[in-house]
């Protein structure tokens, strides 16, 4: 876990265990599959794409991806990037197995056979899959894949230089997942799971992707209003987070004494993650882990309270 406020690390613990033996600890160096956090770095590579003029939030689906069927016809980039296009989550495609490698097309068909859950714009609909869409959307309109788009466009240039998207192939240091002690399969990453749970990272490397996302020193002016604003209601309370909408890739709401905040969680087999910007306050949060059965949200919850007492004391 990684909690930091302006440019001092206040506390720095991985959490959980690496390689084959449980009893071999993490380190700071560990690389832990982020899952759904990876929406965020999804989000910026359309982002980039968008300040170039290569495409637009506004592009139809069906503009970027062949074999869309009628009912996407009024689906838009800006609709996958906000969860609001209809389309359904995992949970609703369950002959899908995500630890295998699944070809583009044979992807989007699966996606397809499935009716959407509303229209197009109607309301926020969690859908992984979306993101996945998101993906294909940036290798077609790169010219390249996911993975090296973000190494050369936002991994390399921000230093982080322990984060990659896709299966490790001889990468030194990525976690094994593990659900109440035991390894578990993961999903793959290369083509199930892209663009929505593919990336490998650090806390120390994201924390530098939530300080370059704060000093605007990946994204224009205008990509980052349209990443953190709430384009679609989202509402949650757990009692510390009030979540209410969703941008390009962060949950936006407030925490504690009132005090803005954009977030992401994640999880998928053998991982969980959490990564969080509190804009008024110049701290950030980020917290991984390779045990599946870790419970998250008592973590983030004292951490927040510890980071501001002063709100807990109100």
């Amino acid at each position: 876990m990684l909690l930091q406020r302006g440019t001092e690390d206040l506390v720095a613990v991985a959490d959980g265990t690496t390689g084959n033996s449980p009893d071999t600890e993490c380190t700071l160096g560990t690389r832990f599959q982020i899952a759904s956090v990876s929406k965020q770095f999804t989000a910026a590579a359309v982002l980039l794409l968008a300040d170039r003029g290569v495409l637009s939030a506004d592009d139809p689906v069906r503009d970027w991806l062949d074999g869309c069927p009628a009912a996407w016809d009024r689906i838009t980039v800006h609709h996958l990037l906000s969860h609001s296009g209809g389309l359904v989550h995992w949970r609703d495609l369950p002959g899908l197995d995500l630890t295998k490698p699944v070809g583009a097309g044979e992807l989007l068909s699966r996606f397809a056979s499935v009716p959407l859950l509303s229209p197009p714009g109607e309301r926020f609909s969690y859908s992984s899959p979306g993101f996945v869409l998101l993906g294909l959307i940036v290798e077609r309109a790169a010219g390249q894949p996911y993975g090296a788009f973000l190494a050369r466009e936002v991994f390399e240039p921000l230093g982080m230089t322990a984060t990659f998207s896709g299966n490790p192939s001889g990468e030194p240091g990525p976690a094994t997942g593990r659900q109440d002690g035991a390894a578990v399969p993961s999903w793959e990453l290369d083509t199930a799971n892209l663009g929505t749970g593919s990336i490998w990272s650090t806390v120390g490397d994201l924390a530098i992707w939530d300080r370059a996302l704060a000093d605007g020193g990946v994204l224009s002016d205008t990509a980052r209003q349209a990443m953190f604003t709430a384009h679609v209601p989202a509402q949650d309370d757990d009692g510390v987070i009030r979540t209410e909408g969703y941008g390009y890739g962060w949950f936006t709401g407030t925490a504690s004494g009132g005090r803005r905040i954009f977030y992401h969680p994640g999880d998928q087999p053998g991982f969980c993650s959490f990564n969080a910007w509190f804009p008024d306050d110049d701290v950030r949060l980020a917290v991984l882990s390779n045990e599946g059965a870790t419970r998250l949200g008592p973590i983030v919850h004292d951490s927040i309270r510890t980071t501001f007492p002063e709100d807990t004391e109100r």
